[in-house]
């Protein structure tokens, strides 16, 4: 709720940037509460780094938003490129609570949303390191979202037609 409270990426599809970057916050401010939210394919581009909070006793939290999907690329197909899919689902996933518990940290999983709010509170409760594996809609799409070649000006919100939205100039960059 203060100032130089919030970490992003700004948005933009930088898949791996959060969890490092919560670490880093973390060691920071080793006394705050420090959330990394990410999706599961952002999350494992870098999983080595949970042993990097452990090393350090950094109690960050990753909650991972699982819908077993590249999302962010899921949603670009879905949306931008007329559901034309390629290479965004996964069916060979790890199980992150056994993942948690390899690295020696904390693992939940929650797959009902009735199970939510217990959930979060065990995350917040727990002194260390948890990796949260939030089971999500696969088809739900992650909104506001720039399209490539626009302005942050020009930000989809979820009521946008996205359709045609990217000319030929951003298409390249997708």
């Amino acid at each position: 709720e203060g100032p130089n409270r919030w970490m992003t990426s700004g948005g933009l599809g930088t898949m791996g940037y959060g969890l490092p970057a919560s670490i880093g916050v973390q060691i920071a401010h080793p006394d705050a509460l420090v959330i990394n939210v990410a999706g599961e394919a952002s999350w494992l581009m870098n999983m080595q780094e949970m042993g990097t909070a452990m090393q350090f006793r950094a109690p960050v939290k990753q909650f991972i938003l699982n819908n077993e999907r590249l999302g962010m690329v899921r949603q670009w197909q879905e949306l931008l490129h007329g559901e034309r899919y390629s290479q965004s689902w996964s069916e060979s996933l790890p199980d992150f609570v056994k993942l948690a518990e390899a690295f020696g940290c904390k693992g939940i999983k929650c797959s009902d949303p009735k199970d939510l709010d217990d959930a979060i509170m065990e995350m917040l409760r727990y002194d260390g390191p948890v990796i949260f594996d939030c089971l999500v809609e696969k088809h739900e799409n992650c909104f506001p979202m720039i399209p490539s070649g626009k302005p942050h000006n020009e930000m989809l919100l979820g009521d946008a037609d996205t359709q045609g939205v990217i000319e030929a100039k951003g298409a390249v960059l997708v």
